[in-house]
């Protein structure tokens, strides 16, 4: 693990390692092992993603930076997300402390049997525990955190998850973590979420305080400028977008160059339902493959506006409800 990590996410991780003591009083590496030989068959994440325009749609209770999600729509989440078309894999959370008493790792498996659709295990993967039961309980991929692991850490890690037949989504959140990513890395994302806390509104209470008690839509713990180093992935890459996407600015996050993109909390606390929010998101998707169809159909604005710096300025700007 990384020394230089902030105060908010190094108290996430203490729950983490909480979890897992908790976790392996209750099964050995030994019975997960077992397990895996009678675990749900794998579903290729990575091919259902690599076509583009591509919605992993997330399932929490909570969020430590939003607070809590509907009720209702982590419900119907499952069930909405298995009829549309355009979530081609879901991500569950598996770590309870934060986000949600029912996110514990049985829940993934349930879903995966529900929706019979790619399932990512979403958590603070910190040991090679984790990966065995990752892929006893069915997940088809995991997250690897860079701003939390060292190089090598990853590269132990990823090695066991693809020996086990699982894909990794390895996770930036800073351009120069790209150096630091194995060479059989495939699936990177971007996090535009920041974990840096302090006084400023990005600090997960001061954002969470600001949604639930002020109404705001606005997630202040993203910042949308990290998507522009999206040109510095890896040409063959499956770029994934993680955080701060909406139905209103998701043509202009694939305009960027991304495959897909992965949506929790704007489906998760939209006032309408679940299945609304999904409706926006796959009407949004049908225009971002039809721009990509036929990029030349579309209205350009003047080409000093195209910088990167612009377009993430125009992401800023319509930015509401992010996930």
């Amino acid at each position: 693990m990384k020394a230089e990590i902030s105060a908010t996410l190094r108290r996430i991780l203490n729950d983490t390692q909480a979890e897992l003591e908790h976790d392996k009083s209750r099964k050995s590496v030994k019975r997960l092992k077992h397990m895996i030989r009678d675990a749900v068959p794998l579903i290729s994440f990575s091919s259902a993603l690599s076509p583009g325009q591509a919605l992993i749609a997330e399932i929490k209770e909570r969020s430590p930076s939003q607070g809590k999600m509907r009720p209702q729509n982590v419900q119907e989440a499952p069930e909405a997300y298995k009829k549309s078309r355009a979530v081609k894999a879901i991500s569950v959370l598996t770590s309870w402390k934060n986000f949600g008493q029912n996110m514990r790792i049985e829940m993934m498996e349930a879903i995966k049997r529900q929706t019979s659709k790619p399932v990512l295990r979403k958590d603070f993967i910190l040991e090679e525990y984790q990966i065995y039961q990752a892929r006893a309980y069915g997940a088809d991929a995991i997250l690897l955190m860079a701003n939390i692991l060292e190089a090598e850490e990853m590269r132990r890690l990823s090695d066991l998850a693809l020996e086990l037949g699982m894909d990794v989504l390895f996770e930036t959140h800073r351009a120069e973590e790209l150096d630091e990513l194995p060479g059989t890395a495939k699936i990177i994302g971007i996090n535009c979420r920041s974990f840096e806390g302090g006084l400023s509104l990005s600090n997960f209470k001061i954002a969470r305080f600001l949604r639930q008690v002020l109404g705001t839509k606005r997630d202040q713990s993203v910042d949308l400028s990290r998507f522009e180093y999206a040109e510095k992935l890896p040409e063959r890459a499956i770029k994934v977008a993680e955080s701060g996407v909406s139905a209103e600015n998701c043509r202009e996050v694939f305009e960027l160059g991304f495959h897909s993109i992965l949506v929790g909390t704007s489906l998760l606390m939209d006032t309408r339902g679940v299945s609304a929010g999904l409706h926006d998101f796959e009407a949004a998707l049908k225009e971002a493959a039809a721009d990509k169809q036929a990029p030349n159909t579309r209205l350009q604005a003047p080409e000093k506006d195209q910088t990167p710096s612009s377009k993430t300025s125009e992401l800023g700007g319509s930015s509401t409800t992010q996930g």
